[in-house]
């Protein structure tokens, strides 16, 4: 697999520089510039010397001394006397306690001891008596105790003073009390030092007379004292100092060993972490080559990414402890054999080199996979995870499937525990778990087959629908999600019905549209070549090329016309269009429009009836497209609309904020068609063709609608038409 050992010893010098790096962040700032005495283990141990010194040697205080500064509050005399109620309830106590002993002691004719409880009683009923009545009998008692206490921590200072001084032979010091003047002394000073610490005026070694790891007497019982009251400072002046004789006496000098020796290797590892930097970096490309043609990456990388992120993640966890037990044998495990010591050192350095390696060549493998967005995004999508997400979405796209299928996961698991617990272990618990399980499982296993079952009948429905047997709707039972799946379905088939008989209707239009438009632009352009081959004979009269100019350009303005309402309607259905919209008095807009068309309307012999409001009526349009949607309908008006009857056109404003503009008149022609199909291109009520009409008028009004975001409807009750248009006022 590796043929070049270059490239794998410049990967070993990059693992090694891994873990100089790793060492220097943990423990560098304990080796590098200090010595065994500016250690953290040697200064906790000063620390704690200097602590307890004042209070177990230089100032330790006599029973006398502590005791005489004992105080009893109020507050702690009536907390005492109160503490387990009343006087009465006391007392009350005090008598049920003995009345049963004292009834036996009288039952069996045990009359000193029938006495001696009485008195025992009668002297508790007075000492609770005389708590309640005299304040000082109850400071005595608390005085008592708080004195008792004292006496225990003097003691347990005295105990604890004889180990300070054997655990602390090795230290001297000769020290001056700056406010007594007294000296006090331990070894001598003036020896050979291996450590030593001066005191000065400015910087006096400061101490306490209660040593804090014994004040925990003092919270030992109920009756507590507030060691502040005793606390006192007491600065000395002087010197401390550690003999090098006397270190090497004790375990101290073995700290000192085990640090020299921990700060030489990690001097080495540091060291030896440079100079394998350089060579690490020399062969980098080497590296990368070298691992990214190792014949094992395929193989890795055909797994999804998310179990090569969770390899990786174990590999990176052992190199993780690895380091950490690598690291703890130099810390903590000092041994005197030093071939034992180097030889486990080396093993355990060999075991994490191995995982480190095969915890960077997964690492290069994996940034080569995900090294671009798109192989992220194609790697992250093809991942377990990524799919068990959106299953997961899916899942609860309905809640109610998801709750069964929890339910059914949950109750299997359970009762399945449960029963291998009750086979293994026995017991009523599991019994129990499992008899919950059956109860909730069963019943619920029951629905989950009968629902199966609907399913099958659901798709099977389903593929009758998707190979065209749209006659037989999908069965709808029960009240389950898959009930509203199945009128889902059904409502679906009637959609596909409904397109069907759409796609048809719409091929008959655009047959029917197609034969219109050939039809309407055929007929004036006939008329045209016709009298232009006639224009064309030199024999014709002044009188008759009159008249054929005439019939010329009523016909071409017709062919024109046309032409421009073709156009304009196509621009307005594709939406190529732009609006110019503005506050309009639809009122006087209205009035305008229809009043440019009353004398036609006189000459059609209609008789037109208008409803305004009194008040104007605004809306956000395009004044000109609006002012082209009320021409048009009145010019429908002027085209179909039975002579001798009345036209009403309405403009009103509704309960829900609309504006309402109705146009009503009584038809000319029969309409027998679909009143929707009107507003489709070149559909005119006129059937036979006998009027000028595109066919555009009402198609153009609609798709003026569309655009401001009104509404457009036909009604026909018979002959009567009549067109509605509502738009939001404003």
């Amino acid at each position: 697999m590796l043929k070049n050992w270059k490239p794998l010893l410049a990967l070993l010098c990059f693992v090694w520089v891994v873990f100089g790096i790793f060492t220097f962040t943990k423990v560098g700032y304990q080796y590098i510039g200090k010595s065994y005495f500016q250690s953290d283990d040697f200064q906790h141990e000063l620390d704690n010397f200097q602590s307890e010194l004042g209070p177990l040697v230089l100032n330790k205080p006599t029973a006398e001394d502590l005791k005489s500064k004992i105080e009893v509050t109020q507050s702690e005399i009536e907390e005492h006397r109160n503490r387990y109620g009343s006087i009465g309830s006391q007392i009350d106590n005090i008598k049920v306690q003995y009345e049963d002993s004292i009834q036996e002691a009288a039952n069996v004719n045990a009359t000193d001891l029938k006495t001696k409880l009485e008195k025992e009683r009668d002297e508790k009923i007075k000492d609770i008596t005389a708590n309640f009545e005299d304040d000082e009998h109850v400071r005595k008692k608390i005085l008592a105790d708080k004195e008792a206490l004292v006496d225990q921590y003097i003691k347990a200072v005295n105990n604890e003073a004889k180990s300070f001084t054997q655990n602390y032979n090795y230290m001297s010091y000769e020290l001056k009390n700056t406010e007594t003047g007294k000296t006090y002394r331990s070894g001598d000073v003036s020896a050979s030092g291996a450590y030593k610490i001066k005191y000065t005026g400015q910087h006096p070694l400061t101490t306490l007379n209660i040593s804090d790891n014994l004040s925990s007497v003092f919270y030992s019982t109920d009756v507590q004292i507030d060691t502040e009251i005793f606390r006192e400072t007491v600065d000395y002046t002087g010197t401390v100092t550690i003999s090098k004789k006397s270190a090497q006496a004790v375990d101290t000098m073995e700290g000192y060993d085990h640090f020299t020796r921990n700060q030489y290797i990690y001097f080495f590892i540091w060291l030896t972490s440079i100079v394998a930097a350089i060579f690490a970096w020399k062969g980098r490309k080497e590296v990368l080559r070298m691992v990214l043609g190792i014949k094992e990456k395929e193989a890795l990388a055909k797994l999804k990414i998310d179990y090569q992120i969770g390899l990786l993640f174990i590999t990176g966890s052992m190199y993780w402890f690895a380091s950490h037990i690598v690291m703890d044998s130099i810390e903590f495990y000092y041994q005197y054999n030093y071939v034992r010591f180097i030889l486990d050192l080396l093993f355990k350095t060999g075991v994490l080199m191995i995982i480190a390696i095969a915890f960077f060549i997964q690492l290069i493998w994996l940034y080569d996979r995900v090294n671009t967005a798109q192989k992220f995004e194609k790697s992250l999508k093809a991942s377990y995870l990524w799919s068990l997400g959106e299953s997961v979405t899916d899942l609860f796209l309905n809640r109610s499937i998801a709750l069964h299928s929890i339910v059914m996961i949950g109750a299997a698991f359970f009762c399945g525990g449960s029963l291998v617990a009750t086979m293994i272990r026995g017991g009523g618990f599991p019994f129990f778990v499992f008899g919950i399980c059956a109860m909730i499982g069963i019943p619920a296993m029951i629905l989950f087959l009968s629902r199966m079952g609907y399913l099958n009948r659901i798709m099977k429905d389903t593929k009758d629908m998707a190979e065209g047997r749209l006659n037989r709707d999908v069965k709808v039972v029960g009240n389950s999600p898959l009930k509203e799946h199945a009128k889902n379905l059904n409502q679906l088939r009637e959609g596909v019905r409904t397109s069907m008989h759409e796609q048809a209707k719409s091929e008959r239009l655009k047959t029917e549209l197609i034969t219109n438009v050939s039809h309407d632009l055929r007929t004036p352009l006939t008329s045209i070549i016709t009298y232009t081959d006639l224009l064309k004979n030199p024999n014709i009269s002044e009188e008759e090329r009159k008249q054929y100019i005439h019939i010329l350009d009523k016909k071409s303005e017709r062919l024109k016309v046309l032409i421009e309402d073709l156009f304009e309607v196509s621009k307005m259905a594709s939406g190529n269009i732009e609006l110019h919209r503005s506050r309009v008095d639809l009122t006087q807009l209205v009035q305008q429009a229809v009043g440019e068309h009353e004398e036609d309307l006189v000459k059609a012999r209609l008789d037109l009836r208008m409803t305004m409001p009194p008040e104007p009526i605004y809306a956000n349009v395009d004044g000109q497209k609006w002012w082209r949607l009320i021409d048009n309908l009145i010019v429908n008006v002027l085209k179909y609309a039975l002579e001798g009857t009345r036209v009403y056109v309405t403009l009103k404003l509704t309960p829900e904020g609309d504006t309402e503009f109705t146009v009503k008149n009584v038809a000319k022609y029969e309409i027998s068609e679909d009143a929707e199909e009107l507003f489709e291109r070149f559909k005119r009520a006129d059937a036979s063709r006998h009027t000028d009409g595109s066919g555009l008028g009402l198609a153009i009004a609609q798709s003026i609608v569309d655009l401001h975001g009104a509404r457009m409807s036909i009604e026909i009750d018979g002959d009567l038409f009549k067109v509605i248009v509502r738009i939001p006022a404003v």
